[in-house]
């Protein structure tokens, strides 16, 4: 996620990082290089490219500019939720570490609980990190769980759901005992279970895509608008022509690449979701409710940048 201070005049046209211009330079110097082709036979060969109307170039480009506006507003959609989601499991895990201050409080040997749950929601939070993105550090997560849970946790289907069934089973086992009365034992497994839903809402948006015959249309009409913007415009703006067609070019496949980014809101890329550095956040907070004092610093943007 692009972390920075509204850019000022000099900086909008010469920022990269962190913009699609790296993904679709390709697109727009392609366009624009056709552009001057057209144009260049346009005047040498008058007979081979003919004059056309651009008016239903103007018509076409409102109509794609709007139905791209769909698109990405569907896609900013699924970001948004995703953040929302991760929002709550922040909420959720501050609420699990004062929810379990009841065991330090109730005698008994359950003083040993606390750490064990809150142990589990930091591993937790890292977990989905890695079952959204997979290819992260399994040391934050393996480090943290017992031989039993590991040796469950790794040849599960759903890593997530194993770390989230030893806390059930963790106040589950103190309730059995008479340890864990019934609304504070209710309160905790409502916590859990909400953990369980941010993890079903994650795994829907991940495996929902927008739909493809949507995302096709949308981009057969954007290159075919760009590749023959340069036959309608080449009579009346001349060697304007490739400055205006690559503009566009550079607006259309702008567009469509911001779209494709946000519609995966767990990836990599510049204008994703910050998962690792929020489920950090997650780890230092628990950790501090623990009574740990050596902590390292929240997570901060490097070169402008959050993941």
């Amino acid at each position: 996620m692009i972390v920075r201070q509204p850019p000022n005049l000099f900086q909008l046209f010469f920022l990269v990082r962190g913009s699609v211009v790296q993904r679709i330079y390709p697109q727009a110097l392609a366009i624009a290089g056709l552009s001057v082709a057209v144009v260049w036979t346009h005047h040498a060969y008058p007979g081979l490219v003919a004059d056309f109307n651009s008016a239903p170039f103007a018509v076409l480009g409102i109509a794609l500019s709007v139905f791209m506006g769909f698109r990405n507003s569907a896609c900013y959609d699924r970001w948004w939720e995703a953040r929302r989601h991760w929002g709550e499991l922040i909420c959720l895990s501050r609420n699990l570490s004062r929810q379990t201050l009841i065991l330090q409080q109730s005698g008994d040997g359950t003083d040993l609980s606390r750490p064990t749950l809150l142990t589990l929601a930091i591993a937790f939070a890292q977990s989905l990190v890695l079952h959204l993105r997979p290819g992260g550090d399994t040391d934050k997560v393996e480090r943290r769980l017992t031989p039993e849970i590991l040796a469950r946790y790794n040849t599960s289907r759903n890593p997530p759901e194993v770390l989230l069934a030893a806390m059930q089973a963790e106040i589950a086992a103190q309730h059995r005992n008479g340890q864990l009365r019934d609304i504070p034992f209710q309160m905790l497994d409502h916590t859990i279970g909400q953990m369980a839903m941010v993890q079903a809402a994650c795994e829907r948006i991940r495996s929902t895509p927008v739909p493809f015959g949507y995302t096709l249309l949308l981009h057969r009409t954007a290159y075919v608008y760009c590749f023959l913007l340069p036959f309608g415009f080449a009579n009346t703006l001349g060697w304007l022509t490739p400055f205006a067609t690559a503009l566009a070019a550079y607006t259309f496949f702008g567009l469509d690449a911001l779209g494709s980014e946000l519609e995966e809101p767990f990836g990599q890329l510049p204008n994703d979701l910050p998962i690792g550095a929020l489920a950090d956040t997650i780890e230092l907070n628990l950790r501090e409710a623990l009574g740990e004092t050596d902590l390292p610093a929240l997570p901060r943007p490097v070169d402008h940048i959050l993941i």
